[in-house]
This record gives structure tokens, sequence and C-alpha cells, in this order.
């Protein structure tokens, strides 16, 4: 995990980019924070970038590929498997079924996207901070 990496955003509404992106600036990370419109563009930045991202945040229903298939293309694929990134969902709705799902492809979290800015801000700041502190096994030699 590369904790000074860029979080990598997969969101299709220009509404939550803006919103993400204010909210990340109030926050002052200095990572970069990339934004993708849909699955298939994220997985081609993952596929030709040298940088390890430090988090992925994905919505689930996107155009294209949803967060389902884009977390199993990258659980299959092995050179992204063993970047060790953090791979969440972030969304707008959930149900019983989809956060199950989502747990046993190993997604690390599921997070349904707060009405309010202050609640959104909050719950970015609680996964910025967890993640800050976590150890992953990239990090041993």
């Amino acid at each position: 995990m590369n904790k000074d990496g860029p979080v990598v955003v997969i969101e299709d509404d220009e509404d939550d980019q803006m919103f993400l992106t204010e909210i990340f600036k109030n926050l002052a990370y200095n990572n970069k924070i990339v934004f993708f419109r849909d699955g298939n563009e994220a997985l081609d930045y993952l596929n030709k970038t040298d940088i390890i991202p430090f988090l992925i945040l994905s919505d689930v229903n996107m155009p294209k590929i949803n967060g389902f298939e884009l977390r199993s293309k990258i659980n299959t694929n092995a050179l992204l498997h063993v970047k060790c990134i953090p791979y969440l969902f972030f969304t707008t709705h959930a149900n019983k079924q989809s956060v199950i799902d989502a747990y046993a492809m190993s997604v690390q979290g599921f997070f349904v996207k707060p009405a309010s800015m202050d609640k959104l801000e909050n719950t970015i700041k609680i996964i910025m901070e967890y993640w800050k502190q976590c150890i992953a096994p990239s990090e041993y030699e």
C-alpha cells in the first residue's frame, strides 16, 4: 500500500465528483485524487501506471462494468492483486445481498454515501485516517 499514492475514485455522477473534490480539498490530504467515470477507465489506468494508488473508492452502479465486475477483474489480475490496494465500495444505495457479495469478494469496506456534506466529509476522513494507520504486506521487503 502506498500511503502517499493517489486515491482512485470511480464515480460517474458529476455532482458527487464535485462534492468529493471539495471534501478532499477541505481535508488537505497530500494524496492526489484521480476520478474515473467508469470501471474500464479505472482498470486501464491501474494497468498502465507504475504508481501504486493509496486506495480505490468505487461506486457499485456504473456504466460499462459495475463495481463488482471491476473488483473481480482486479482480483484476478496478478500484477494488480499484489499491489495490495484497498478497495472500498462507496455507493448511494445498499442492500443485504450486495454487502454480502462485496465482502465475499474481499472488499475492504462498504459505505453508503451520507446525505449531508458534513457527514460525507466525516466519512471520508474516517476512511482516510483508518487506511493511513493500516499496515499492508507490501510494506515489508
